[in-house]
């Protein structure tokens, strides 16, 4: 995972992420003390003060909103010529993140630093993946969770993982919280010994806690997605865990951390001001709208904002052919359509209340508030919902309700991964090509007049991409292979030891 992200971290010129520019800036800042910025007289946003190494100018981001024009503007940041500041839209958001990431820009100047902000915010988000796959590979039945879990490693995602915007430590988060709260709740029911976890209580509890404060305090928003995850997880595990952990006494510092996390996070967006302003009628769509106007212009959204979610990079400049996109359709509805014809009515249930919920949550929020900032959502910030909705999937085909389709675990997992695999290799040659050459340039000019240089060169990042990719489909399939075996031998374990002996049998 850290490999994918920091070679799309690599690939992706400097500030081509939507509001990197703004992100980076206030890390640049942060960590050199200036908090929030200052208000400056005709400027619509605050203003933070940027040293001599980081001087901007809006050259830098020319080739935006034009995917024909490569990413060879002739200004670097920190070059003669640019701002010492920079009006970011994102001063007051919480501080947590921009001081995670935003620590080398005291070592390193211009591209090189954000270059290295990128590689820190991707080594993070890998370690919460990390953590996502140790939980839900802890248990016997698991031969669906690779194919699940190999969601976290879509492009769209991996993307986001390595650029500086808060958005992709979320999804992050998210996807570890989904696990890993899915789990402790099964050891905390402990009546199917098959999906009680091996790692030990407290160490689950340790990254429910973790994952849980990290994405109440990624974004403004947090604490209400935090919400929508954890009562999402109850509804899919049920009513004995649930009630067990809210009587269990150790449960109770771990609760009081999250509630910490939950509360600081609250407390910093209403007191410091990252609520959004009333946007202006020029903002945004229907600024000023009531909540019908709101509710309804995002479910015509959803098409858009479901392809956005998959794959639409740059500040909306790359969109990739239609083409392109069914190897990851063919993937999700085969692990979905199992889902739901495959398993008990509960489960059905609890998959229809998932999916719903990344339709609905997204459409309630943006509708709540279209008076105040008119419709801004886009379909990246619901991919902590959409990764829910094929990791819950993944868990509930592999739990006692997916019996009848687990022979197919294996096969179908291993050409689900790889249809997402080769989605992510098409979409990381055609995002390069846009930023390299231009669109309007064939392929072949990359290699024989590249306009614009990656580190490392284009061509070689994609010959990793590929290597890269090929080892991770290889390991998820091995790993769905693994448990496969490993939950096949327990139950014939378990099925010798409950028939008798033929002489036995004879005797009695």
């Amino acid at each position: 995972m850290a490999m994918l992200a920091t070679l799309w971290s690599l690939a992706s010129p400097i500030f081509s992420v939507p509001d990197e520019n703004a992100h980076a800036v206030k890390a640049i800042a942060q960590v050199r003390g200036d908090l929030t910025g200052h208000a400056v007289e005709g400027v619509k946003h605050s203003v933070v003060d940027l040293p001599a190494g980081y001087s901007y100018s809006q050259q830098i981001v020319c080739y935006i909103f034009h995917s024909e024009i490569p990413a060879d503007c002739g200004f670097e940041l920190g070059d003669t010529g640019g701002n010492s500041w920079f009006n970011t839209w994102v001063s007051a958001y919480n501080p947590i993140y921009y001081y995670l990431v935003g620590w080398p820009t005291l070592f390193l100047d211009g591209s090189a630093g954000i270059y290295a902000m990128r590689i820190v915010s991707g080594l993070l988000c890998s370690f919460f993946v990390a953590w996502a796959f140790q939980s839900a590979m802890s248990v016997r039945r698991a031969r669906w969770m690779p194919f699940g879990l190999t969601f976290l490693a879509a492009p769209m995602v991996v993307y986001l993982f390595g650029s500086v915007n808060p958005n992709g430590i979320e999804i992050a988060a998210a996807g570890a919280l989904w696990i890993s709260l899915l789990r402790l709740l099964q050891h905390l029911d402990g009546r199917d010994s098959g999906v009680v976890s091996s790692l030990p209580r407290r160490y689950l509890w340790m990254v429910v806690t973790t994952s849980a404060i990290v994405l109440a305090t990624a974004r403004a928003t947090g604490p209400l997605w935090l919400v929508v995850v954890v009562g999402l997880c109850f509804v899919a595990a049920g009513w004995v865990p649930v009630r067990r952990m809210f009587t269990t006494k150790a449960s109770y510092l771990w609760l009081a951390l999250v509630a910490v996390g939950g509360v600081f996070s609250l407390g910093w967006t209403l007191g410091g001001g990252s609520l959004s302003g009333q946007a202006g009628a020029s903002d945004a769509p229907l600024v000023g709208g009531s909540f019908y106007q709101g509710f309804t212009y995002m479910f015509r959204m959803l098409p858009d904002h479901l392809q956005q979610a998959i794959g639409f990079f740059g500040w909306f400049d790359m969109p990739l052919s239609i083409y392109t996109y069914w190897p990851f359709v063919a993937a999700v509805t085969i692990l979905v359509v199992l889902a739901i014809a495959g398993l008990d009515r509960r489960s059905v249930l609890t998959m229809g209340a998932v999916a719903g919920a990344a339709v609905l949550v997204p459409a309630l929020v943006q509708a709540y508030s279209v008076h105040q900032t008119g419709i801004i959502w886009q379909g990246r910030y619901g991919l902590f919902l959409y990764v829910g909705v094929t990791l819950v999937a993944a868990w509930l085909l592999s739990g006692p309700s997916g019996r009848r389709v687990a022979f197919m675990g294996t096969r179908l997992s291993g050409v689900g991964i790889s249809l997402v695999a080769a989605y992510g290799l098409a979409a990381f040659f055609f995002v390069l090509w846009r930023y390299v050459v231009g669109t309007d340039q064939p392929f072949s000019a990359m290699w024989r007049q590249p306009s614009w240089e990656p580190p490392l060169g284009a061509m070689t990042l994609v010959a990793l991409y590929f290597l890269t990719s090929l080892v991770f489909v290889l390991w998820t399939v091995r790993l769905a292979a693994r448990s496969a075996r490993a939950e096949d031998s327990a139950e014939a374990e378990a099925s010798g030891a409950a028939t008798p002996p033929a002489t036995e049998t004879i005797h009695a």
